[in-house]
């Protein structure tokens, strides 16, 4: 397990580690957004915070991360080329083939390796929290109105403006509501990280699949058999310890929030019932 093949796959690890944690809060970011601007007063942010809710929750993720990155690359490259070859008179979809210029190609064929895989690695890291920020658009938008509208009238009955009673009243109040769907999305997000795989880029279920073969794409041969249950058992082992160590986590966090609040979370629920 020291080889410098499997090496790989514990670098592969750290692949899923780093995505997770520049995803969660991306997507988090996302989903603040996307839960302000459907909770807006103004008609048009309205109508957009809810349609990127609806429309991406309403997608396949399969469907999505398979369109959606290769409609991203092309935008990119199609910024690129127009503003790097303005001279260029043929047209860039050609049927099926999107042709643009040497320099507007994003990464440049000359560029190396590792630029290749950070590139495609943003692009996951990109996709993975517009899927998951309209998920999590969804559930702050849901703990922003079970905020108890009395405490929002009370701040604005003491001379708060809007702004301020979202900043000091609404968004301190919806943590504790919005912590139950986000701990659930948070394991969601962990149990979908293999769709790596179907990105391009070389995560843990790529190189068990590569490394308990006899012989792959990869490597030409290996002095074992086939290995695959095993090395497939130890992602299920990885996978199970992950969710529980988040598990632990995310029940601390919730009474550390619940403490001193009236919510279902909270010891003073009964109390305050009475």
């Amino acid at each position: 397990m020291t080889t410098p093949k499997h090496m790989n796959l514990f670098y592969s690890v750290g692949t899923v580690l780093l995505l997770l944690t520049l995803t969660a809060p991306t997507a988090l970011l996302f989903g603040f957004g996307g839960a302000v601007m459907a909770r807006s007063k103004n008609v048009l942010v309205k109508v957009i915070g809810n349609a990127y809710i609806s429309i991406v929750r309403g997608v396949p993720d399969i469907a999505f991360f398979l369109f959606f990155v290769i409609a991203l690359d092309q935008f990119f490259e199609w910024i690129r080329h127009k503003t790097l070859c303005p001279e260029w008179n043929e047209p860039i979809r050609q049927g099926n083939d999107f042709i643009v210029c040497t320099i507007a190609k994003l990464p440049l064929n000359s560029s190396p390796q590792w630029i290749h895989e950070v590139y495609g690695f943003f692009l996951a890291v990109f996709t993975f929290a517009i899927v998951f920020g309209a998920f999590a658009a969804n559930v702050l938008y849901g703990a922003m109105r079970a905020v108890p509208k009395s405490q929002l009238e009370t701040a604005v009955s003491f001379g708060m403006t809007d702004g301020q009673v979202f900043r000091r009243i609404l968004v301190p109040q919806m943590w504790i509501y919005a912590l139950p769907g986000l701990g659930n999305l948070w394991m969601i997000l962990i149990k979908a990280t293999p769709l790596l795989f179907l990105l391009g880029i070389e995560d843990i279920v790529y190189w068990a699949r590569e490394l308990g073969g006899t012989k792959t794409a990869k490597f030409t041969s290996y002095p074992h058999g086939d290995w695959r249950v095993w090395y497939f058992f130890g992602l299920l082992v990885f996978y199970l310890i992950f969710t529980r160590i988040s598990e632990v986590t995310i029940d601390g966090l919730t009474k550390r929030l619940s403490r001193g609040a009236a919510t279902l979370g909270s010891n003073l629920q009964g109390q305050v019932g009475r």
